[in-house]
């Protein structure tokens, strides 16, 4: 499928200066699907380094073949440049398998549609079915798939179209311990909307901000959002978040710099809003509750808190 590097359950593997530039995947990481359940070796212990991927539909992905497990994983040092996606992980109800402990730091991005995605829908070859599609709670059994402990720091990513990030869990199955820090994602002023992700029943995104939802234990730190339309953060169906020393310095004099809706327990933190700001903070949804601001400059909102009734 014009992929580039496909280590499937493989152990100790080390990629590095390696130039890229293929039309489907640059590097994928799988460990099998569903239909080889029992039999699978988990991948990991995987090393990315000194790399430059040009054009393919993703950077470093993980799954959706991910059934056997991918862990210990590394990405450092790697310039994408038209990717489509950049970091990507990707699977779905039934899948089953756990990545966790990922972790990618100095990148630098240009021109991709979503930098970051999570995804717990991931609907290719699957669409129309319930267990892609249902956004209720399901049963936890062996096929329900789980990501957890995926760090993300000293990274820059230019002229992003979509999202500047896309996280999207189950809501039996949260994505776990997520973190982003000294991460700054500016937008292309002549972006299209498109789909960043791959999940059935998404409007399309254009400009957006970091979406997260059905997620526990988020941490933003350093993190800086560009000519985005819209709030910076949009949060919904999340708990466990810190947010500190994060801004936009192009805020939409319409919409809340951060929105939460549904969101149980947050600390923002070292935070400030620049001038335009309108309502920095929007809270919603009846199970929003242990909301926290301290040392946060507001003075240059024209709303600090906005809360819907």
């Amino acid at each position: 499928n014009t992929d580039g590097i496909n280590p499937e359950s493989c152990r100790n593997v080390h990629i590095a200066n390696c130039h890229m530039d293929v039309g489907d995947d640059c590097v994928t990481i799988k460990s099998g699907t569903e239909h080889d359940r029992g039999r699978l070796s988990p991948c990991e212990n995987i090393t990315i380094t000194n790399c430059t991927m040009v054009h393919g539909h993703g950077g470093v992905v993980i799954g959706s073949e991910m059934s056997g497990d991918v862990r210990h994983v590394v990405i450092s040092n790697c310039v994408f440049m038209g990717t489509d996606r950049g970091i990507r992980l990707k699977s779905r109800r039934e899948r089953g398998g756990v990545v966790e402990d990922i972790r990618v730091t100095n990148v630098v991005m240009k021109d991709v549609l979503c930098p970051f995605i999570m995804n717990l829908y991931y609907g290719c070859g699957a669409w129309g079915a319930d267990r892609i599609s249902d956004k209720t709670p399901w049963p936890v059994n062996e096929g329900t798939p789980r990501f957890r402990r995926i760090h993300f720091s000293d990274i820059t990513a230019r002229e992003v179209q979509y999202a500047a990030a896309f996280i999207y869990g189950l809501p039996e199955m949260f994505v776990e311990d997520v973190s982003f820090s000294d991460v700054a994602v500016s937008m292309a002023l002549d972006a299209e909307a498109g789909d960043p992700a791959m999940a059935p029943d998404m409007a399309p995104m254009q400009r957006a901000g970091f979406f997260a939802c059905n997620a526990r234990g988020l941490r933003f730190h350093n993190v800086e959002v560009t000519d985005q339309l819209g709030p910076a953060l949009i949060l919904t169906d999340v708990a466990d978040v810190d947010i500190s020393d994060c801004t936009t310095h192009t805020p939409a004099a319409d919409a809340p710099v951060i929105h939460m809706k549904d969101v149980d327990g947050a600390f923002v933190h070292g935070c400030r809003a620049s001038a335009g700001t309108g309502a920095f903070l929007r809270l919603e949804g009846e199970e929003t509750d242990g909301i926290v601001l301290k040392g946060t400059y507001l003075a240059r909102a024209g709303q600090p808190v906005s809360l819907a009734e």
